[in-house]
């Protein structure tokens, strides 16, 4: 295989090229944002991933029509279990925590987000998410690393943007000119030693004493040493305080949450809850545990994250927002469980929402294959959030321009 020599050079500093996997090597300095809306330039994105179609009639249950318990005998939620944000809709009753943070003014629901040409297959609905296009599934990258090659320079060293969790990276993440690496925790992003040498052999090698590489491989991996030594620093101030519910999602959040404090340069983080594939929300049969169990810890690991980034003031510049693929049947099948859908809720969480309810509810007799109708483009949402959060022009990454929804209050 052929090598450009800016490949070879993020090879050298410890950058996996596939984006499978980083050292950290190279991702110290702080971000400059593009554009001209520089007053959006230290805002920070978290875009939680749902996988297997989340059944938003049991997250957000519409427990003031009666055809919601008429449809579903053995998978209603009790009214007196919900936490009833008014006379239609509340909260599963697990999800207390979200109640809190919808009192407080930190979340906001978009209702009936869905796609203008639903695909209720796993791969093909995810793919549209990933991509923003529900007609060519076969683009090249995802509609964030459109945004990171637009919006930064080919060929950057720092990332300025980052997964964080177990799974392979979701195609959303695939840029074209910009590294965009996957992480288990913030200690990945600090560069190994060179291997064969520590402490001070090390750093004088890595520091350009090894006259066997040549010029520009040695720089590169100086600054990369110089590099990861800055972010140890800072990660080993920002380590944070908060306690965090024992699930995989809370742990990835927390990470996000220490890195955001250590203000490594990362403007967008992506995580997952579910397993990715079909996913864990994918519930054919015998839903109501797991659900409950999922929904319960999609509701204490928010919570917890935005407790965490409130209690050292940084709320105001994060964003979370979450989606998943597609919703669920209004109607339960005969093994206690839902089939794939189209639409459903979106949450919006962070201290510069405007919090409350965006869009209306669907119908739950007006539907189309046995599933609530789309009432809102989920390009929409990601238009609000490139354009109104982080100052990326969202026509050039979504190829046209969409209606922006009033989530925010910036």
């Amino acid at each position: 295989m052929d090598y450009t020599r800016r490949e070879f050079l993020r090879g050298a500093a410890g950058v996996s090229i596939a984006g499978s996997y980083v050292t950290g090597a190279a991702l110290a300095s702080k971000a400059e944002s593009g554009g001209s809306r520089s007053d959006k330039s230290g805002n920070i994105l978290v875009v939680v991933q749902l996988s297997g179609g989340n059944d938003g009639l049991n997250t957000v249950v519409p427990y003031g029509d009666d055809e919601y318990a008429r449809n579903r005998p053995t998978l209603r939620l009790p009214q007196d279990q919900l936490h009833k944000i008014d006379s239609y809709i509340g909260f599963h009753p697990r999800m207390e925590s979200f109640m809190r943070l919808y009192k407080a003014g930190h979340l906001s629901i978009v209702q009936g987000v869905g796609s203008p040409n639903p695909d209720q297959s796993h791969e093909n609905a995810m793919r549209m998410r990933h991509t923003a296009d529900t007609e060519d599934l076969y683009r090249q990258r995802g509609w964030l690393g459109r945004a990171v090659d637009n919006e930064y320079p080919a060929g950057r060293v720092d990332a300025p943007a980052v997964f964080v969790g177990p799974i392979a990276r979701p195609f959303a993440l695939n840029a074209g000119s910009v590294i965009v690496p996957s992480i288990r925790s913030s200690g990945d992003m600090v560069a190994v030693q060179i291997p064969g040498q520590t402490g001070a052999a090390s750093e004088k090698r890595t520091a350009g004493g090894d006259e066997s590489l040549p010029d520009f491989v040695r720089q590169c991996r100086a600054k990369a040493y110089a590099n990861s030594k800055r972010i140890e620093a800072a990660l080993a101030g920002a380590s944070g305080s908060a306690d965090y519910p024992a699930a995989k999602l809370a742990g990835d959040l927390r990470t996000a949450a220490q890195l955001i404090r250590a203000e490594v340069g990362i403007r967008i983080f992506f995580v997952e809850i579910g397993g990715g594939g079909i996913g864990g929300f994918d519930n054919h049969a015998n839903q109501k545990g797991n659900h409950c169990s999922l929904v319960g810890q999609l509701s204490e690991s928010i919570a917890a994250f935005v407790g965490d980034l409130r209690r050292d003031k940084l709320l105001d510049r994060v964003l979370l927002m979450t989606f998943t693929e597609f919703g669920r049947t209004v109607k339960e099948n005969g093994r206690r469980g839902t089939g794939h859908g189209i639409a459903g809720p979106a949450f919006l969480v962070g201290g510069a929402v405007s919090g409350g309810l965006c869009g209306r509810h669907p119908s739950l007799t007006d539907l189309q294959n046995g599933s609530l109708k789309m009432g809102i483009d989920f390009r929409r949402v990601y238009a609000t959030v490139l354009d109104g959060w982080l100052g990326i022009e969202s026509q050039a990454v979504l190829d046209k321009r969409y209606e922006p929804l009033d989530f925010l209050d910036t």
